[in-house]
């Protein structure tokens, strides 16, 4: 099953992400694919003023990887543009089992480096400000974030 949701701002996306932070749960992995600009980031930006993370968001590219501990849950937030599809000496697998969200932006590059069991959301912009977001749910725990989210 999938769910659709459309933005209209940046407030938008930042409701939809804290709707689904509400529902969060150590070891949630969320995977963000969209175009350049789409609003990776706004959403992850949203997800962590949610959870409370004090440090200012920005956009890993550089980095890969970063890491924020200050919230209620640890947040890490990637993203494997730059990886060309290879994210073998990164240790993804440690970071889905440690307690934390990890929010993986241009997730579908790495597609079989990532877990049976996380939510999928692609973004697709279809105007100056418009969003649309299919969110697909892989296994129970994240049907049941986007029954209740949603």
């Amino acid at each position: 099953m999938e769910y659709k949701y459309t933005t209209y701002s940046e407030e938008d996306t930042i409701e939809l992400a804290q709707n689904i932070e509400s529902e969060k749960f150590p070891n949630m992995v969320i995977c963000l694919d969209g175009d350049l600009g789409s609003g990776k980031t706004i959403f992850t930006k949203g997800f962590a003023k949610s959870l409370e993370v004090e440090e200012e968001v920005t956009s890993p590219s550089f980095n890969i990887i970063k890491e924020y501990t200050s919230g209620e849950l640890p947040l890490y937030h990637m993203d494997v543009y730059r990886l060309n599809g290879n994210a073998d000496d990164l240790g993804l697998e440690e970071y889905y089992k440690k307690g934390g969200i990890c929010i993986i932006e241009w997730a579908e590059s790495i597609k079989d480096y990532l877990p049976d069991k996380r939510l999928d959301i692609r973004i697709k912009v279809v105007g100056e400000n418009k969003r649309i977001f299919t969110i697909i749910p892989h296994g129970k725990k994240y049907e049941e974030v986007c029954e209740n989210a949603l």
